[in-house]
């Protein structure tokens, strides 16, 4: 998610906190977002694709599930 976001994001020529204004979160927020490291709620995605001016519904898609399932792991 984090690449496809930030290219996106750049292809505009917007910063991430042009994009959190933009999509009403704080900027660390979508910066977590963008780095892998929160999960967007659907209203935040729909949000963020509306700004990118994007279709893509590939940009939120989880690539590796057995990283993600690592991780859980690891916080428990």
């Amino acid at each position: 998610m984090r690449e496809e976001l930030k290219k996106l994001r750049k292809e505009k020529d917007m910063t991430q906190e042009q994009i959190a204004k933009k999509v009403g979160i704080h900027r660390t927020h979508y910066t977590n977002i963008e780095r892998g490291h929160a999960n967007p709620s659907i209203k935040v995605m729909i949000e963020i694709k509306k700004v990118l001016k994007t279709q893509r519904d590939d940009i939120f898609l989880i690539k590796n599930v057995e990283n993600i399932h690592e991780k859980s792991l690891e916080v428990s």
